[in-house]
């Protein structure tokens, strides 16, 4: 699938989703305001019932044709125009709740018109019991009446959540739907992702396998001509040419299975104590020692550094494969700088050259496996991708930290910062 229509698939499924989860919070809330609404004609319906039952009880007359307030969503005030007995008051709220099936736990008070406060009367379960302590003992005053009583429902959201469940199940399926969605979303783009890594390896070994095999096909060639018997030592050059190009070969698929080989059973570290400093050293002999071309390796290495613990072989590979990276894209002239510093229990260590860098698109990505920087059709760099993510690989086992430098001044540099408990 290409990336355009990949995008595209994404485009319309977020906006799918943006759309469906509008729509249902629209719903939700909506019902959620009608069973708020419909809760509060029910309860003003059984508190008008508790009034007229009171006015009967006390022999009063409503001040009021409409004695019932709503001040909340959960709060109710009610005028009785007389003074108020609360067990009187208990028992016709229950009656009333019980007869419309309003099951939820509500608490009332009583407005003492002589000292001014709402005196608290009990809080009682949607079972009809009564609790001994008060939930909220704060209910608020209204100035709008002499006589009334405060009726409120603590747990009204609960309540209406309970109501809703079926919407909160919808909204569940909703979720599990955008995470379902979202993966897949993942798993595309991962599968495309390696899909590319797959079709950028097997033509890069293309083009590292053509040469000498095209090299191994020509030496073999002039060696079977019959001619070429008469001449040994033709046969000789060209025989040694096969053994390079083959030690080539091998060198190339050592490198995949080495990797296949890390990934499937891990890295066997044998530790012990090395002289960083000398190891840095023989590598970079080693490296000008072996390049084709002129090469600048400049060392700026601390005495302050001292031993350090590690494997010596993948502490080797990590320099060889860094100073190999940078041979590669520093261009002509390569110029090259190992520094070595040490601050309490870490050694930094940086590598670097003076070539084009790396643009911010590619440096998160530098060390993925089988991961190279893109030069469209254009392959003068050889190699796989596998040596920066084995240098990564051999960092980790050692819990070490390498990094790219995001904005060098110029050209790249690598930071490599050794930390242990303890360095001699």
């Amino acid at each position: 699938m290409r990336y355009k229509h990949i995008r595209y698939v994404v485009l319309l499924g977020a906006i799918a989703i943006i759309g469906i989860i509008a729509i249902q919070l629209y719903f939700m809330k909506k019902e959620w305001s009608n069973k708020e609404k419909q809760f509060a004609q029910t309860v003003t319906i059984c508190l008008r019932n508790v009034a007229t039952k009171i006015y009967k009880f006390n022999h009063s007359m409503p001040s009021t044709p409409n004695p019932v307030r709503q001040l909340s969503s959960n709060y109710f005030v009610v005028d009785v125009n007389s003074e108020l007995d609360a067990n009187v008051l208990e028992h016709y709220l229950k009656i009333e709740f019980a007869r419309y099936n309003i099951q939820t736990d509500f608490e009332y008070g009583i407005y003492n018109c002589e000292t001014n406060v709402m005196e608290y009367g009990n809080y009682v379960f949607n079972t009809g019991k009564v609790k001994g302590d008060a939930v909220s003992v704060n209910l608020p005053k209204y100035s709008g009446y002499n006589y009334y009583f405060g009726v409120n429902f603590p747990l009204l959201t609960n309540t209406i959540a309970g109501d809703m469940a079926i919407w909160f199940f919808l909204v569940g399926i909703l979720a599990v739907s955008v995470i379902f969605f979202a993966y897949s979303i993942f798993v595309i783009l991962r599968q495309k992702q390696l899909s590319e890594l797959q079709r950028d390896f097997i033509n890069n070994m293309t083009h590292e396998f053509k040469t000498p095999i095209a090299s191994i096909n020509i030496a073999a060639d002039v060696i079977s001509n019959p001619e070429s018997i008469s001449e040994p030592s033709r046969i000789l050059i060209y025989g040694s040419v096969i053994k390079q190009e083959v030690n080539r070969l091998n060198d190339q698929v050592d490198k995949v299975l080495q990797i296949a080989r890390i990934e499937k059973t891990g890295f066997q570290l044998r530790m012990e104590m090395l002289d960083l400093n000398d190891i840095i050293n023989h590598v970079v002999e080693n490296c000008k020692a072996n390049q084709s071309k002129p090469v600048i390796i400049k060392t700026d290495l601390s005495e302050k550094v001292g031993d350090i613990e590690g494997d010596r072989m993948h502490l080797t590979n990590i320099f060889y494969n860094l100073l190999d990276n940078a041979v590669k894209y520093a261009g002509d002239t390569p110029e090259i700088t190992i520094r070595t510093t040490r601050k309490i229990n870490t050694i930094l260590v940086t590598v670097s050259d003076n070539g084009p860098g790396i643009g911010r698109a590619h440096q998160k990505r530098v060390f993925q496996k089988f991961y190279r920087i893109p030069t469209a059709n254009v392959h003068d760099v050889k190699g796989f991708g596998l040596g920066l993510f084995y240098v990564k690989s051999i960092c980790e086992a050692h819990h070490w930290k390498i990094s790219l430098d995001p904005a060098p001044a110029q050209g790249t540099t690598f930071l490599l910062e050794i930390t242990q408990k303890q360095l001699n």
